[in-house]
């Protein structure tokens, strides 16, 4: 038997050659799966990317449902699989966010410390307008911020009184 020990030459070809590679998408076709597939493994040395790239390849990767301790802040803010370290606190430490040491971190984490604005909808033509005066330096008119400012005033009353209607008060 090939699994004896000390017998080192093999005699023959291994039977179950793969001849097609494994696909993790071929019957899971979930957007999780897709989800998985398409995350970028970010603040990691070039080792455990590839651990995770590798689970990720064999259908291994199983993410989070609720978010991690972090090692160094202690706090609940891991919110990727397999990592210890928060990406704040791997970001100012220059860690690695799955095994915690300082190794050379093979893509850096993309942190923005502003959430950028949204735009804002076209689809109403005052804000529209609104927007391109903004931009070109002209001043907005009072009279459009005080219909703003009626059009709040009658939403917060009409959520009040569903409120109202809803308790049975």
């Amino acid at each position: 038997m090939s699994s004896q020990r000390g017998n080192v030459s093999r005699t023959r070809a291994q039977r179950h050659q793969n001849t097609q590679v494994f696909r993790n998408d071929k019957y899971d076709t979930s957007a999780q799966r897709k989800k998985i597939n398409a995350k970028l493994h970010e603040g990691l040395c070039q080792h455990c990317k590839e651990v995770l790239e590798w689970r990720v390849k064999f259908s291994k990767y199983k993410p989070l449902t609720q978010p991690k301790k972090c090692v160094k802040c202690l706090q609940k803010t891991v919110k990727d699989s397999y990592h210890i370290v928060c990406k704040p606190c791997a970001c100012e430490l220059n860690l690695c966010a799955k095994c915690g040491k300082k190794e050379e971190i093979v893509i850096p984490i993309e942190m923005s410390l502003e959430k950028p604005e949204k735009e804002p909808s076209t689809t109403d033509p005052r804000r529209r307008d609104r927007r391109r005066g903004s931009e070109e330096g002209s001043e907005l008119n009072l009279s459009d911020l005080e219909d703003d400012d009626e059009e709040l005033d009658s939403l917060v009353k009409q959520v009040k009184d569903f409120k109202m209607q809803r308790t049975g008060n």
